[in-house]
């Protein structure tokens, strides 16, 4: 089997020894992802296109997702993001699941994490 890493040139990527994404078993899995941004929404949009740039790379697209978890440290913040997603998402959306928990840094307040089919 191959197994195909993509980076999105983060610096954490090195510091702490992850990729953004790796290709295998017919797979991509996007590692946990947060974006910048002052809001919960503009947060979400932001890792939403990171994502969006690592699945490129792999030659896929969220078209193709069949897996998301979302992570919050306040659950009442998911509700906001729930456009944006449908959007994202649209009329292909994958498996979802929330979680409530705390995350690396508390000015982050959504985590994403995608596995979609690899093309």
């Amino acid at each position: 089997m191959t197994i195909t890493r993509i980076s999105s040139g983060s610096p954490f990527e090195e510091q702490i020894g992850y990729c953004r994404a790796v290709v295998a078993g017919g797979f991509v899995h996007v590692a946990g992802t947060v974006g910048q941004g002052e809001t919960v929404q503009d947060q979400c949009r932001a890792a939403l296109s990171t994502i969006a740039a690592a699945l490129e790379k792999a030659g896929t697209s969220l078209t193709d997702a069949v897996r998301v978890t979302y992570y919050l440290p306040d659950r009442a913040e998911f509700e906001p993001c729930w456009p944006i997603l449908r959007e994202a998402f649209g009329a292909n959306p994958p498996a979802a699941t929330m979680v409530e928990c705390g995350l690396i840094d508390p000015k982050y307040r959504i985590e994403i994490e995608v596995t979609a089919l690899a093309r």
